[in-house]
């Protein structure tokens, strides 16, 4: 192809599942935990997939360095990926925390990291995605609020915000057990322009973001990582080298 010449695809848009994933505290890390720390969210994103029914293989994937940016293919079960994949996500990164000290020198810290989930517009570029689908789910994954829920929930490796269209659309359709109550609503501005998600989890009733609810008083929020799957689907995780 001819630098410069326009691509078979560009133009063509469509409208896909995407999920966008950051280890925490990555920068802090010396060389040898952060390879093993890349290698380690790898084994588990594939492990968690798997076990969720979702095929990584059809992914188109861009490498953030500290994390990736996955658009889905067509065809994908909104409530599977939303309800399933973020539990079985969780189920890995324990995996592979456990057994971390065969593989990485013992000062390494646990493997946590944050998740976004979003439905959107997204178009072939020549360096990666395009559209308003992967700057809203970029954006959502940087939300200082998700930051400060992986922090606050020390015993938890996840820490999970989707975007309002799933919200809408997936969640409130309470298929796979989604619960909207399970949410609560975060916004910051970015670049002067503001960015809503829904976060996992109870918001503490101090925090000036959390939603005033009405009605009879609701069950907590189970954490991840106690869930254990119903289905029958073995997950195999390659502890990385």
């Amino acid at each position: 192809m001819i630098a410069g010449e326009p691509r078979p695809d560009e133009g063509r848009l469509g409208y896909h599942f995407l999920a966008a994933v950051d280890i925490e505290g990555f920068s802090r890390l010396e060389t040898l935990q952060q390879v093993w720390a890349q290698r380690a969210l790898r084994a588990a994103l594939d492990a968690a997939a798997h076990a969720a029914g979702l095929d990584r293989h059809r992914w188109s994937i861009q490498v953030t360095g500290d994390g990736e940016l996955a658009v889905l293919p067509p065809g994908i079960d909104g409530p599977s990926l939303v309800a399933d994949y973020p539990h079985e996500l969780a189920d890995a990164l324990a995996t592979v925390n456990r057994t971390r000290h065969l593989t990485t020198p013992a000062s390494t810290p646990r493997l946590r990291v944050r998740l976004a989930l979003h439905h959107g517009p997204v178009a072939d570029g020549h360096l990666g995605p395009a559209g308003s689908a992967p700057i809203v789910i970029s954006r959502l994954l940087d939300l200082d609020a998700l930051r400060a829920e992986l922090s606050r929930q020390e015993d938890e490796d996840l820490a999970l915000i989707i975007s309002p269209a799933l919200y809408d659309d997936v969640v409130r359709s309470r298929f796979r057990g989604l619960d909207p109550e399970g949410f609560y609503p975060v916004e910051q501005m970015v670049k002067d322009v503001p960015h809503l998600g829904y976060i996992r989890g109870d918001r503490e009733p101090s925090a000036p973001t959390a939603r005033v609810r009405t009605g009879p008083p609701r069950t907590p929020v189970l954490p991840f990582s106690p869930r254990r799957r119903p289905r029958g689907r073995g997950r195999t995780i390659t502890a990385p080298q």
